[in-house]
Parts: structure tokens; sequence; C-alpha cells
């Protein structure tokens, strides 16, 4: 009689953890339980527990995507370090050489913004050469940019509170702030993409859509003096913004990915740039799998948004502008979803339904702060 057993797949995945991969996770724990020491008091309950939440979900990200272990080493260095060289004054700033041209939260951005050009201009080099060295530099640029983005961020972050404890707060609130974190979502998704299907032929699309957004940020911040933290305006401050915005972005950029994508995919459909492309079924994947991604934290960020006007506003929907758009947006991309999976949607009609998207998304992103008014007002241009 053979006897058989069920084991959860997730039995087979933490067997295959080396020491290395539950070294890692340690490390995590331990770097979330020193910020929480030293960090804490600047912290309401809520940060506290995303703080002590992020040391999992980074493991788990970690154990799957080895770069990010990297990636993180350098920023925990990076952003330390700038926080060390501050000692608490923010006129520190313009006094420290490396605060002043390399690590302060302005200087940071722009170098990000640099290298997102100059990654730009090195896969489109490489793409149209055929030079592989061009798009691994283009490559090395993109993570280069990814690092030094997210370094100003956090100690943006940082810099919030030392202008006061009332004015401090993650540095998502606001059109120059999340034009930084849509750039590095979409960045990081490439990057992953890139890995997983050994291919930078997508680089030069992608990027495209990441240099569009870093040029309208550093218009922005010349006209607007954007570049500037600034206190909360009273509706967003609430602890919801802390996952309703990231959870928003994340299907923002995942989503200006996969309309990329879907470019690179009506060309070689069409005959352009045969050889120089992968083929179409990994676009056609990639494609895919970037909008279930996306629609799914959009769909997280739709559900918190309503939980947070609630309590803001008194009531789970409005039909303020910002809302509708994002149910729109939501509902293209939920039609996109089931006409793939019930009827199989491929080929040339789901690309360019996928860039039509792309238009509804920034409108529902940029557009509606730009022509539109509402209970979102404070998000203007």
């Amino acid at each position: 009689m053979e006897i058989t057993q069920n084991y959860s797949p997730y039995q087979g995945f933490f067997k295959r953890l080396s020491i290395a991969d539950w070294l890692y996770a340690v490390v995590l724990c331990l770097a979330s339980l020193f910020a929480l020491s030293r960090f804490g008091a600047y912290m309401d309950v809520y940060e506290k527990g995303i703080l002590l939440l992020a040391a999992p979900t980074f493991a788990w990200l970690g154990w799957h995507w080895k770069s990010v272990r990297t990636l993180m080493v350098i920023l925990a260095v990076l952003s330390l370090l700038a926080i060390q060289m501050y000692g608490g004054s923010l006129d520190m700033a313009n006094k420290k050489f490396f605060l002043k041209y390399l690590l302060s939260s302005q200087s940071a951005i722009l170098w990000m913004s640099t290298l997102f050009f100059l990654s730009t201009l090195f896969y489109w080099g490489g793409l149209i050469a055929r030079s592989d060295f061009g798009a691994s530099l283009g490559s090395v640029l993109c993570w280069s940019a990814v690092v030094m983005g997210f370094t100003g961020m956090l100690v943006r972050w940082y810099e919030s509170y030392l202008i006061g404890a009332d004015v401090g707060h993650i540095p998502v609130s606001n059109l120059y702030e999340v034009f930084i974190l849509f750039s590095m979502i979409t960045a990081l998704f490439y990057l992953y993409y890139e890995q997983q299907y050994r291919t930078r032929q997508l680089g030069p699309f992608v990027m495209l859509i990441i240099s569009a957004a870093v040029g309208f940020l550093l218009w922005y911040t010349v006209s607007r003096d954007a570049a500037e933290i600034q206190p909360l305006v009273p509706a967003l401050q609430s602890w919801w913004m802390k996952i309703h915005v990231p959870a928003n972005f994340i299907g923002y950029g995942t989503f200006a990915l996969a309309a990329m994508v879907s470019v690179a995919y009506l060309l070689k459909s069409k005959g352009y740039l045969v050889d120089r492309l992968p083929a179409l079924e990994v676009l056609d994947d990639v494609m895919y799998k970037a909008i279930a991604v996306g629609f799914a934290f959009f769909t997280i960020a739709t559900i918190l948004g309503a939980l947070w006007a609630a309590e803001a506003w008194g009531g789970y929907w409005s039909w303020d502008p910002k809302e509708t758009w994002a149910l729109i947006v939501w509902l293209n991309y939920a039609a996109w979803l089931h006409m793939r999976l019930m009827k199989g949607l491929r080929g040339q009609v789901a690309a360019w339904w996928a860039l039509v998207g792309l238009l509804v998304t920034t409108f529902a992103f940029l557009g509606v702060n730009m022509f539109l008014s509402g209970l979102h007002s404070y998000g203007t241009l």
C-alpha cells in the first residue's frame, strides 16, 4: 500500500534556503530593531508597525531576488553615512562636501536624474549599434540611478524631521516626491524582468518613460521650488498615506512598464527591429505579468483610499475627479485581464490596449491634478 504525503510548496522553498539566506533575514530583523531604538521616538505606532513588517517583507523579496540584498546594503551604508554627517543639524548640508555634492536629498536626486538620462542613452546606443557593452552600461547606470534615488528619498525623510518633528513625514506626499517614487518603482520592476528574462533589449523603451518622468520632475523642481520640504497639509496627516500612496504607484509604475513593452511588441510585430528585440512571446509575457502585478496593487490602493476617505471625509466614495479616474483606470485593466484570461486576448490588440491604458493612467495620475479640482486639490500643479 502506497502512502502519499501532501507537502506545502513553502516547505520545499524553505528547505532550499541557505545559511546565507537565513543570515540575511536575521540581519534585516536586527537592523529593524536598531532603527526602532534609534528613531522610534520620531515615529507613530503605524510607522513602527511598517518598520517591523519591513524585515520579513524584504527578507522574502531578497530570497526571491538576490540583487535586492546588495541594493539594501548600499542604501543602508549611504543613508546612515549621510545621517551621521548631518549630526542633527540641517545646516551641514552646505558645509560637508559629500552632503553638498552627493548625499543630501537634493544632490542625490539630481544624480539619480542624470544617471537615468545616461542610462537611456546607453540602452539606445546598445540597441542601435547591437552593442552588448552599451546595454550592459545602461543597466549599470540604471542600477546606480536607483541607488541614488532611494538614498535621496531616505535622506529626505530624515531631513524633514531635522526641520521639525511636526514637519517630518515619509516622502510620498506631493508630486515631486511621488514622481521620484514612480521612477524608482518602474526602474526596479524593469531591472527585475531584465534579470528574469536575461535580456536588456527592453531597456531602451522602458527608460523612455522614466526619462520623461525625470524630465517633468526637473521642470517641476525649477519652476515651482518643489524640492523644498513642506509640512503636510491636514488631509495628508494620516497613516493611510504611508501605505496607500506606495501601493498606488506600484500600479502606475507597472502599467507604464507594460505600455512601453507594448511599444516594442508593436514594432516587432510590424517588422521593425525584428532581430534586435526579444521574441513576441517574451514581450507578451512581460506585458501580462506587469499588468497583473499592477492591477493587484492598484486594487489594494483603491480599497485603502476608500478607507482613508471614510476616515477623512466621512464617506468611502464621493465621485471626486481623482476617485472617478482611478475607477476608470481600474476598470480598464480589469477588462484587459478579463479578456486575457477568459478570451485569450493576445497580439496587437492587447498591445494597443496596454498602450492606450498608459494614456488613461497618465491622465488619472497627472491630468486630473492639472485640469480638474476636487477633494484631492492639494495635489494640483
